[in-house]
């Protein structure tokens, strides 16, 4: 694992606003690749079928290679940025974002009943949300199952309408359940998924043992220098809100 300190981030997109028929051509090929690729249209055990990621903490061995956030351990890819979203008015950490290239994944993991997957559910609610606020959303099969993909419209520069697109990946683990939010290219490209993709299979969610309600976020923890967790700091710069993956926040940037 390389290291990590905070940064300014560059000059990037973080998502892609684009014309609604050129998007409408790019969800039809989307829906083909991924009916070619699909591991399992059932989402009822997350994929993790055979040991694919994400991973439950017990399932890890070797942690050395990973960044620990506390509920959430990421491994380090070349080129990838983190950003830590903030709730200013409580200082605790909602969320971590991965940024590589013109795509984003935000993860965000909550705690979950130990007999039953709650995705379905926040699933459908989410949509019912988008939907109420004029946007659109398609429930999708991918790598990780069942998959949501939305759409948001904005008035662009020249007046036109733009949507502002945006995958909901929904993993349902023992007593957690992950929620990861594509967007920038990885949400509209297959090709362009894979790295955020990779940031999602080699998660590790530590659920701890601590008795918690169903949907509850787990908490995540600023790492210290030699990557493990520590608790959060006050007077830290606000980031994003929870459901918001689109703005920034506070950064971690890997060095190699």
């Amino acid at each position: 694992m390389g290291l990590f300190s905070r940064g300014k981030s560059k000059d990037r997109p973080d998502t892609a606003a684009v014309d609604a028929e050129a998007l409408d051509a790019e969800v039809d090929d989307l829906s083909d690749d991924r009916d070619e690729l699909s591991h399992s249209a059932d989402h009822g055990d997350g994929g993790r079928e055979g040991k694919a990621g994400p991973f439950d903490r017990a399932e890890v061995d070797d942690d050395s290679d990973y960044l620990n956030l506390g509920a959430i351990w990421l491994r380090g890819q070349q080129g990838m940025e983190l950003r830590l979203e903030i709730n200013e008015q409580e200082q605790q950490i909602t969320g971590v974002t991965a940024v590589i290239g013109e795509s984003a994944v935000q993860l965000q993991a909550f705690a979950a009943p130990r007999t039953e997957g709650v995705w379905v559910d926040i699933r459908n609610e989410i949509a019912a949300s988008i939907v109420d606020a004029g946007g659109t959303a398609e429930v999708l099969t991918g790598e990780f199952g069942e998959e949501l993909l939305t759409r948001m419209p904005q008035a662009g520069p020249d007046g036109r309408t733009v949507f502002m697109p945006a995958r909901f990946v929904g993993i349902d683990g023992p007593r957690w359940f992950l929620r990861a939010v594509v967007s920038g290219r990885a949400a509209i490209e297959p090709a362009a998924a894979d790295s955020v993709h990779e940031v999602i299979r080699t998660a590790v969610i530590d659920r701890g043992e601590e008795a918690m309600p169903p949907r509850e976020l787990l908490p995540l923890r600023l790492p210290d220098a030699d990557g493990t967790a520590q608790a959060e700091q006050p007077g830290t710069d606000s980031g994003g809100t929870d459901l918001n993956p689109f703005e920034r926040g506070p950064e971690i940037t890997e060095v190699r």
